[in-house]
């Protein structure tokens, strides 16, 4: 799902690729997820390789435990003609729904927004107030969207990140922009508690209009970087009540894929943010490769834990 720049994608592959030569798995040789409650998915882009139904784990094996796509991006609706991409897959989607409406595999079809933060509002004056509004505009838009798709899974995810791309490589969260396609940084610097009036209007939004519930796609990191230190001494960056799907760390190694939170045959684990840990009942999904960042050459492989939403 994530955009990385090159630099940072690099630091990322040197710290968490796993190399599993010599450990006798290969990729396709894997049966299935695990432990009990626990399925493979992936999601934004196509990736091929399901067989046909029920449908398989692309490159891994298993069953096929659900798709999450983007339902809209931020640029997009803008009319940028920069990041205004649609990671959307109807092929997956359809088998995914397969297999959860069919042989109750699975979570079947979720979506995400590609938020744009306060700064590449095109109304932008500094308020909480109006950076509600703009959080709202979002939650409106992405509930506009999902009546043209086949949604099964509860949950609609936030998508929080620093892309780094243009037209705005922070997506508006850390810098105001001149215009929301521009490209040119205004001022730079932006409240923490500006950005949570954001997320915290678009999260009511769609609690209120609709049946679904909220989370966040999005890695530590990143959390931080926006949102202030992960600590109960800063609540602008804590989440205790959503739900929370993390991209870090990752690996490109398809033949690494988790068993539960970690990597087999290694200690990397999922790290969640905005003080939910791997424990906690809103850890949903882990992107444990792809993204854009740790590329494995087919696309974004997820791990869900399907148990802790029935």
């Amino acid at each position: 799902m994530k955009k990385l720049t090159r630099r940072l994608a690099a630091g990322l592959a040197l710290a968490v690729g796993v190399s599993m030569a010599g450990v006798g798995w290969s990729a396709t040789a894997l049966a299935s997820d695990g432990p009990s409650g626990f399925v493979y998915g992936t999601d934004s882009l196509p990736v091929s390789g399901t067989g046909s139904a029920p449908y398989q784990e692309p490159h891994i094996g298993g069953q096929y435990g659900g798709y999450i796509g983007m339902a809209g991006n931020w640029a997009r609706t803008e009319g940028c003609n920069t990041g205004n991409f649609l990671d959307w897959s109807s092929a997956n989607s359809a088998q995914a729904n397969t297999n959860y409406s069919t042989y109750h595999l699975g979570i079947g079809t979720g979506v995400y927004w590609y938020m744009g933060g306060p700064g590449v509002d095109p109304h932008y004056n500094g308020t909480t107030a109006e950076a509600g509004k703009w959080g709202a505009d979002q939650a409106s838009l992405t509930l506009a969207a999902m009546t043209k798709l086949h949604v099964t899974y509860p949950v609609v995810w936030a998508d929080i990140e620093l892309p780094g791309i243009l037209p705005a490589p922070d997506n508006g969260w850390n810098n105001v922009y001149t215009s929301p396609c521009s490209r040119d940084v205004k001022h730079a610097g932006i409240a923490a508690t500006v950005d949570r009036a954001e997320f915290n209007a678009y999260a009511s939004y769609i609690t209120s209009h609709s049946k679904y519930k909220v989370g966040v796609y999005s890695s530590l990191s990143v959390w931080e970087s926006i949102f202030g230190p992960n600590t109960r001494a800063n609540p602008v960056s804590q989440i205790p009540n959503t739900y929370v799907w993390s991209y870090e760390p990752e690996s490109s190694h398809l033949s690494a894929a988790p068993v539960g939170w970690c990597l087999r045959g290694t200690n990397t684990c999922a790290k969640f943010f905005g003080g939910q840990n791997s424990s906690s009942k809103y850890a949903l999904m882990w992107q444990w490769s792809g993204g854009g960042g740790v590329s494995n050459g087919y696309g974004d492989f997820d791990q869900i834990d399907e148990a802790r939403m029935k």
